[in-house]
């Protein structure tokens, strides 16, 4: 699961962002997400990581069942 954050940034320093990240071929949201994987990478232990990692893909492995998948009585 994803969740967002919000942050609050004057409206000519965000324009001036926005207007040299083009010239780059690039967005503000790419270099935020490059920026928060360098902060988690600094911050959050290794062995942390390596866990969240594997989970992640034990959860994307599992098929969900959905609610209705119960066997229903036969008549």
């Amino acid at each position: 699961m994803k969740r967002s954050i919000t942050v609050q940034i004057p409206e000519e320093k965000l324009s001036a962002i926005e207007m040299y990240l083009e010239q780059k071929n690039t967005t503000l949201a790419a270099e935020l997400d490059k920026q928060v994987e360098q902060i988690y990478t600094k911050v959050v232990p290794q062995n942390v990581r390596e866990y969240i990692e594997l989970t992640a893909k034990q959860q994307t492995r599992r098929p969900r069942r959905s609610v209705d998948s119960t066997p229903k009585p036969e008549e």
